[in-house]
């Protein structure tokens, strides 16, 4: 079952909140509610949720559920 809600942690400072991802488009940036620095993903990432979620994005958890190495957005 894909999974909607992430808990994006920042890096910088720690702060931590659980938000819906999106389930047809990359989230690119994200401003932390505790610190306001912009978070972008690391290299390699699609997304913020794959570089800082506890839970991939939907498109990238959809790819592992069907077998496929297939990446987000691509």
């Amino acid at each position: 079952m894909i999974q909607l809600r992430a808990t994006i942690t920042c890096p910088r400072c720690g702060h931590s909140v659980t938000e819906e991802m999106p389930t047809n488009a990359c989230q690119f940036f994200y401003n932390c509610g505790g610190c306001g620095v912009k978070l972008k993903p690391e290299a390699g990432d699609c997304c913020v949720f794959c570089s800082f979620g506890d839970v991939p994005c939907p498109p990238i958890q959809q790819a592992r559920q069907n077998g496929s190495s297939a990446g987000c957005c691509g």
